[in-house]
């Protein structure tokens, strides 16, 4: 019997009861709810593998109750069923956030078949609302996925490797929420941010009188974790120093805080994360040999976004839900698909965490509406086409003019209005040029 637990939602008892019943003859635990608002609660206190969802429903509908899960974080895989299939229904229902459509009636063989796809596309083990944030379908993160779901019940010590902002405390956490120690302290400290006394003190705690202003007994995180996972961000600025101190505790198993002689026994598993080449350190004799095997005896490495750029609408999708979420009245906030595709141009050199600023940011410009390319900051504009190319800055005259305006009718797929919002310009101006230059983009409606 398969432990994979799904769950059937269709206001239409016919329909939901024999799809329940054919998933339950293949090896499936299957729960079933009648709407939106029941199944909003069973998924509350219920994990699921699968979601299979029915569109059109009174209350609340598929379409909101998958933004309504995307809110809170949750990602699990969402199979969309309606009785009305047309193209336009199945994309938008894509955009929000379904993973797969099918058009009633659905035959039974190709319902069991999508189901189990959708199933094989999670590593095992993984727990969707455990790995929420970890935002993005393409290949390079579900490589990740699988490397957390296959090392995380292990305790083994991992060294989580990528550049800044691409996630590796989100990896980290997945790796500590998935293990036997989940229901231990997770505790993480950023070695870069902390001078080396504060540092050491940070780490491994100090007794009263052990420095100037050490006015009472203070415990540090590595003991404060026993029983769970410390996460040491940014480990290659830590000195030659506090590297002995911290091989100690990983051969030893015991703590010593500062000015004591006593050691305390830690049961801990350390994960630990670098956007430097801690392997370049050591080769340097700037990082020790043997802490390095010690933290690296599994590594993840975690791609920068511009080598998972079809990631980029699903983390901009993301970020708009959350934003909608903390300011009630931009319930009307989305991003064009020019906006969007100047997100994918640009290159992010501080990746996720960049990209979700430039999302915020533009957001304010556009007043908690529509984002479009002219609210994105500059760097961002300049990635289109078009924009970064030297004859298409804002003043130029004559043929460079006339080919920023071809370009910006071209984008826009001939919409004056949006057109002239993206060359900063009045519609009535942006007309009176187009005649003026002669051009036969298509006329304004």
């Amino acid at each position: 019997m398969s432990t994979r637990r799904l769950l059937v939602v269709d206001d239409d008892a016919v329909f939901r009861r024999s799809t329940a019943a054919l998933l339950r003859d293949e090896g499936y635990v299957v729960d079933e709810a009648p709407d939106g608002h029941v199944a909003a609660q069973q998924l509350k206190e219920q994990r699921y593998d699968l979601l299979l969802l029915d569109l059109k429903m009174p209350g609340l509908d598929g379409m909101q109750l998958v933004e309504a899960l995307r809110v809170r974080g949750l990602r699990l895989p969402i199979l969309m069923i309606s009785g009305v299939g047309t193209v336009d229904l199945a994309v938008r229902s894509l955009h929000r956030g379904a993973d797969d459509f099918l058009t009633k009636p659905v035959e039974p063989s190709v319902l069991i078949a999508r189901t189990a796809e959708l199933l094989d596309r999670r590593p095992t083990g993984t727990d969707p609302q455990v790995v929420a944030s970890i935002v993005g379908r393409s290949d390079a993160i579900r490589a990740v996925l699988a490397d957390v779901a296959r090392v995380a019940p292990t305790e083994t010590t991992v060294l989580v490797a990528g550049e800044t902002g691409v996630g590796k405390e989100l990896v980290a956490r997945a790796l500590h929420d998935l293990s036997p120690r989940r229901s231990g302290t997770f505790q993480a400290v950023n070695c870069a941010a902390l001078s080396e006394s504060l540092l050491e003190s940070e780490l491994f705690g100090h007794t009263r009188g052990a420095f100037t202003g050490a006015t009472r007994d203070r415990v540090g995180v590595i003991e404060a974790a026993h029983g769970g996972t410390i996460f040491l961000d940014e480990v290659g600025e830590m000195s030659t120093a506090l590297q002995q101190r911290l091989l100690r505790v990983l051969q030893e198993r015991e703590v010593t805080p500062v000015g004591s002689v006593r050691s305390k026994p830690v049961d801990v598993r350390v994960v630990s994360a670098s956007n430097r080449d801690l392997r370049l350190l050591m080769l340097r004799g700037q990082f020790r040999e043997d802490l390095y095997y010690r933290l690296s005896v599994f590594r993840i490495d975690v791609p920068p976004l511009r080598d998972r750029r079809d990631d980029i609408p699903m983390l901009v999708e993301h970020a708009l839900l959350r934003l909608r979420q903390r300011v009630p009245h931009w319930a009307e906030l989305s991003c064009s698909p020019y906006a969007m595709r100047a997100l994918r141009a640009f290159g992010w050199p501080g990746n996720v965490r960049h990209l979700m600023g430039a999302v915020e940011s533009a957001a304010v410009q556009a007043g908690g509406r529509r984002i479009e390319v002219q609210h994105l900051p500059a760097e961002v504009r300049e990635s289109l086409e078009g924009f970064a190319h030297p004859r298409y800055r804002a003043g130029d005259t004559g043929d460079a003019e006339r080919a920023r305006i071809e370009w910006a009718l071209s984008t826009t797929e001939g919409s004056f209005t949006r057109a002239a919002d993206l060359l900063g310009m009045g519609r009535t101006t942006l007309w009176r040029k187009f005649k003026q230059y002669g051009l036969t983009v298509r006329e304004p409606a």
